[in-house]
């Protein structure tokens, strides 16, 4: 057991890897046989990804880190771990690849086998992307999700589904390649001060860049996670591929990707350019906001079901974002929360929407209208899961958008944080307008159209992953707290890193190192240093910098304290006071 739990993350990657080459060994006409064993495959993972809740996450710091070199000359290692903003994300995917395998038995029959390798390989590349700590390793994973996503899509979706897979190549692309430029910029600057190439994620968090050099490399950033996400106006990629995709590839591709984007925000993005960040911080609030409102207008006025619930994504993550830059500890972990709650529901509402495509083939609302009548258990189902999507109190998408909207009126980074949440507020009630005015016009009313008197209710098999989802809809809803004890000291641990190295760098013209960031880590990692050789024979000598030592005194930074976009007070070090070391706790 002690070996299983010091190689766990590497088993869950190894999993659907393994499952990929057995499934290429099966006689292509054993359509049952792969459906069966895929899914037993993804039930282990599952079961697999439950031993992360061993973990000791009380002090926010990485569990079941696992390195060997890969390539030492260049400072590339294989290098996972696991944290309170990661741990969920890993088992919302194993938890929803066996909902998607059972999803599709009936709906894909050709090439089964190309299909479920597919997912298999998009299982092992999300998973790996949210437990990588080597930067190049996360590329790799990042990119390796693209191949597979676009062929789902493209292969197995409706009438556009080339366009649809060819246009969220194009836009993944772009943003990946700028942000592998800059991976490779600061991977550069660490060897200029260090002597060694290094993509450790820890040691890359303790690079610190001058103000100039961090925005544009928080642009290359901030593009490939925007995109991602999608925030506005970067979303047009979304709704086409939601609609064209098979069922099972629109589950994943909202419940999981999209949550790569606002993960790669918080892992990556924020930690590693904070004072860039904190400039960009209410701009990005801001696009959140503009697509929390455009995303949930535009829904409303939808009259394809499934194109309604995929612009319902832009309009949450906007929300999401909001509170990611809000950077209280509420609003950031009541943003992690809303990424499982958005993944919980709306990978519901769009296994829902399949349901009722296969029996009628259509997705537009005026074709259907009092079918509550004949199929009234998946009327209740859609209900449900409808409020958790609202947010209502005792489902899971209250308790996210409680503590983004609490944690954003507080915020004091945000240019008027009371106006930021009443804006972000009116999503919530425009959600509840467009869901429950579908909701009304599919189940209630009359039946008028005879083709919906004849729909049979729910099977056996649908039932079978449907209420799953509808028992996490209310777990997390009515207890919060397993999730949150979790989550709160990792939040912590970032945000107090964050804004004391965006202070550090407001007054840098070169580039500099800060200390190991230790208190993330357990005691027995071995640092970089000892791991990687250096590519010369004698080590360079030490670089002298101000931040190996407590200064004497911080000049004021003058970039962070501009007028109305935060109070000075919060960046402020009185003379003489050494500069703190982020505590295990703080403010929520």
């Amino acid at each position: 057991m002690n070996w299983i739990l010091e190689h766990i993350l590497t088993i869950l990657i190894a999993i659907p890897m393994a499952s990929m080459v057995a499934l290429a060994l099966f006689p292509r006409n054993a359509r049952r046989a792969m459906y069966g064993f895929a899914l037993v495959m993804a039930i282990l993972g599952f079961a697999a990804s439950l031993l992360l809740l061993a973990g000791d996450y009380s002090q926010g710091q990485f569990q079941f880190i696992e390195r060997r070199a890969w390539v030492p000359s260049f400072g590339i290692s294989y290098l996972v771990g696991v944290d309170g903003l990661s741990l969920f994300l890993v088992i919302l995917t194993t938890f929803l690849m066996p909902v998607a395998i059972i999803s599709s038995t009936s709906a894909v029959k050709d090439r089964v086998k190309e299909y479920l390798i597919s997912f298999m390989l998009l299982d092992a590349a999300m998973i790996g992307a949210f437990v990588s700590l080597d930067l190049f390793l996360f590329f790799i994973f990042w990119e390796l999700m693209l191949i597979p996503m676009a062929l789902i899509i493209g292969v197995w979706g409706s009438e556009n589904k080339v366009y649809a897979a060819v246009k969220f190549f194009i836009y993944t692309m772009t943003g990946s390649a700028l942000m592998l430029v800059a991976l490779l910029y600061m991977v550069v600057q660490y060897k200029g001060l260090t002597g060694i190439y290094s993509f450790d994620y820890f040691e890359l968090r303790r690079l610190i860049l001058p103000p100039a050099m961090q925005m544009w490399l928080f642009a290359a950033f901030a593009l490939s996670f925007a995109i991602k996400v999608p925030l506005w106006p970067l979303h047009t990629w979304l709704p086409d591929a939601h609609v064209e995709a098979p069922t099972a590839g629109s589950v994943i591709l909202a419940a999981v990707l999209l949550k790569m984007g606002t993960y790669g925000f918080l892992r990556m993005a924020m930690p590693l350019l904070p004072h860039a960040s904190f400039e960009a911080g209410p701009t990005i609030a801001l696009l959140g906001l503009v697509g929390i409102v455009f995303g949930s207008l535009v829904a409303w006025m939808q009259k394809d079901l499934k194109k309604l619930v995929a612009y319902s994504s832009v309009a949450h993550l906007g929300l999401v974002m909001v509170g990611l830059f809000a950077l209280t500890n509420r609003a950031v972990a009541g943003g992690v929360m809303q990424m499982l709650a958005h993944g919980i529901s709306t990978g519901a509402l769009f296994l829902l929407v399949g349901v009722i495509y296969e029996r009628r083939h259509t997705k537009l609302i005026e074709e259907f209208g009092g079918i509550a009548k004949v199929m009234p258990a998946y009327c209740a189902i859609f209900v449900i899961i409808t409020l958790s999507s609202v947010g209502l109190p005792g489902t899971n998408g209250f308790v996210g958008e409680f503590l983004i909207l609490w944690g954003t009126f507080t915020s004091k980074v945000l240019v008027h944080p009371r106006w930021v949440t009443a804006v972000a507020a009116t999503g919530v009630i425009l959600g509840v307008v467009y869901m429950l005015s579908a909701v009304m016009r599919v189940f209630f009313g009359s039946l008028k159209n005879p083709k919906n008197k004849a729909l049979r209710d729910l099977s056996v098999r649908e039932w079978a992953y449907l209420l799953p989802l509808v028992a996490v809809v209310v777990l997390m809803g009515v207890w919060p707290n397993p999730f949150l004890r979790r989550i709160e000291p990792a939040v912590e641990l970032v945000r107090m890193d964050y804004l004391e190295k965006a202070r550090k760098s407001a007054s840098l013209t070169k580039p500099v190192l800060d200390t190991p960031v230790s208190f993330l880590l357990p005691d027995d990692y071995l640092p970089a240093s000892e791991f990687i050789m250096p590519t010369s024979p004698t080590p360079p000598p030490p670089v002298a910098s101000s931040m190996t030592a407590p200064p004497k005194k911080l000049p004021a930074p003058p970039v962070l304290n501009k007028p109305g976009l935060m109070p000075k007070s919060i960046l402020k070090v009185p003379a003489g006071s050494p500069t703190p070391a982020p505590p295990p706790g703080g403010e929520s």
